[in-house]
């Protein structure tokens, strides 16, 4: 769903900085070769990607649903020196892909890639995090949540993607992927651990600080 009209798109799309080389192609190689291209975050939610995680500066980042790489490169650009970034994604055509990007990279040592279900995967990792971002099975995301709010310091932040759900999250009746999102943004609202903004960018992002154990 366009939240915007694309006269307005493209305003913001022409003042915002620019996708560097790598993420350009990455870009153009998803539509090109990848089922279902619109779940890369793209330009401008990169852009909101990034400056979070300079703002930040975090050691460590985890993600969930790494998909063909757009998003964890544009995570890395704000990781401190000798930091980490793990990505865990069950689609291995998909990990291919990014793999091949994230060799391009400047990132290419810092990046753990992990196969496989996250809900094994999480616990397996013994760091603590200052940034993770959701963006896999909608479902889960709330499971994906408890996992992770122990795992991240305080002033650590998560994010969300896609929890307005193409605006069907204001919906009387609300299909299986729907709800689970709908519930998701009501856990977070409610939970005094963190802090939070859901953010009207692309399909939405929910983006919460931990502010206490």
């Amino acid at each position: 769903m366009d939240f915007l009209n694309k006269q307005l798109e493209e305003y913001i799309e022409h003042h915002s900085t620019k996708e560097n080389d790598l993420l350009s192609e990455l870009n153009r190689e998803t539509w090109a070769k990848v089922l279902m291209p619109r779940m890369l975050s793209g330009h401008i939610q990169g852009r909101v990607l990034s400056l979070l995680s300079n703002l930040t500066k975090p050691n460590n980042i985890i993600e969930i649903g790494t998909y063909t790489g757009y998003s964890a490169l544009c995570l890395a650009e704000g990781i401190k020196k000798n930091g980490e970034l793990h990505t865990i994604e069950i689609n291995e055509e998909h990990a291919a892909i990014a793999k091949k990007f994230f060799e391009k990279s400047k990132f290419s040592k810092i990046i753990k890639q992990h196969i496989g279900e996250a809900k094994n995967i999480i616990n397996k990792i013994e760091k603590k995090f200052q940034l993770a971002f959701i963006d896999a099975d909608k479902e889960n995301y709330s499971n994906y949540f408890d996992l992770l709010i122990d795992k991240i310091d305080i002033n650590g932040i998560i994010i969300a993607d896609n929890v307005l759900w193409s605006g069907k999250v204001i919906n009387d009746e609300k299909d299986h992927e729907t709800q689970e999102l709908d519930n998701y943004n009501k856990k977070i609202d409610k939970d005094p651990r963190v802090e939070n903004i859901l953010l009207s960018v692309r399909d939405g992002l929910m983006v919460c600080r931990k502010i206490s154990d």
